[in-house]
């Protein structure tokens, strides 16, 4: 039953993750290889603050989150202008050379061996709850007129401005609310596990988390939390195939990606009116066959 409640509080602390980068992503059309480093800042500057300073959690967890943020303004000031691919090479090296500096600060961070003493504060309950308020912030956000100013630029960015929508503007609250997102499940997972080092935080990670978006649903914040739920739970279930779990997860991936190249939801999303449509859709169904 541990085990169970383990792999599922973990993959809460991933929909948070996943739902930074379906903004991101999804929305915005940005693609980041580094955005797991933001996770990594969220866990180390709230572990330092705990456990070398002696700060409170809840305070040190509000720091850590504002230091990643502000952190993200500075990386995003020149990558929200550049195209889509030079912004997966901008943050990408950020996120290596973010590891590079956990690895050489030995006396900070605990460097190569990790960083470890983290009280475990965090319990399924309460990453269940940040997880339901994180993909609610989320929803509302893709609602709001920024969200909808972010699916526009996405489409075209050139149309977009032409339209008088300031991309940079939005590119970088797009950008800096999926940094808060990542850094705060950075925080959850450093006090849950107790345990971090610079090698669970890198491009690998953050690659991870752009295949959950698209293999949920290229615009789908449904599918994109259904795909983290997926494929974070399904290789855990599997550890009792050993090495041929992974080969299992990839080969899961690739016949997502290729029989439904938007993903398994699409852009459909879990609302009262999509899901009554979906009722009325099978009930006329169930009235057409038995009509025939």
């Amino acid at each position: 039953m541990q085990f169970y409640l383990s792999v599922l509080t973990q993959t809460l602390i991933t929909i948070i993750g996943v739902a930074g980068v379906y903004v991101l992503t999804s929305l915005a059309g940005m693609f980041s290889l580094g955005q797991a480093a933001f996770m990594a800042i969220g866990a180390y500057a709230s572990g330092i603050l705990v456990v070398k300073l002696n700060w409170p959690f809840l305070p040190a967890a509000i720091i850590a989150v504002l230091i990643s943020v502000i952190i993200g303004f500075f990386v995003g000031l020149p990558t929200v202008k550049l195209r889509r691919d030079y912004i997966s090479l901008v943050t990408l090296g950020f996120g290596e050379a973010l590891t590079a500096i956990l690895n050489q600060m030995t006396g900070l961070t605990g460097g190569a061996a990790g960083f470890s003493g983290f009280p475990k504060v965090i319990s399924f309950p309460i990453v269940l709850v940040v997880a339901i308020i994180c993909v609610i912030l989320v929803a509302f956000f893709k609602k709001s007129k920024y969200g909808r100013q972010c699916i526009a630029l996405k489409g075209d960015e050139l149309a977009a401005k032409a339209m008088g929508i300031n991309v940079p503007k939005v590119k970088m609250i797009a950008f800096l609310f999926s940094v808060a997102l990542v850094s705060l499940s950075g925080v959850l997972y450093a006090f849950y596990v107790t345990y971090v080092d610079p090698t669970l935080f890198g491009w690998k990670l953050s690659g991870e988390w752009v295949i959950m978006n698209f293999f949920g649903g290229v615009s789908s914040l449904t599918g994109s939390i259904l795909s983290a739920v997926i494929l974070t739970a399904l290789p855990e279930m599997l550890r009792f195939l050993s090495d041929f779990r992974m080969v299992f997860y990839a080969v899961v991936v690739l016949l997502v990606l290729n029989f439904k190249p938007a993903g398994l939801l699409g852009t459909w999303e879990l609302t009262p009116k999509n899901v009554k449509k979906l009722f009325q859709k099978k009930k006329e169904g169930t009235h057409a066959s038995s009509g025939k």
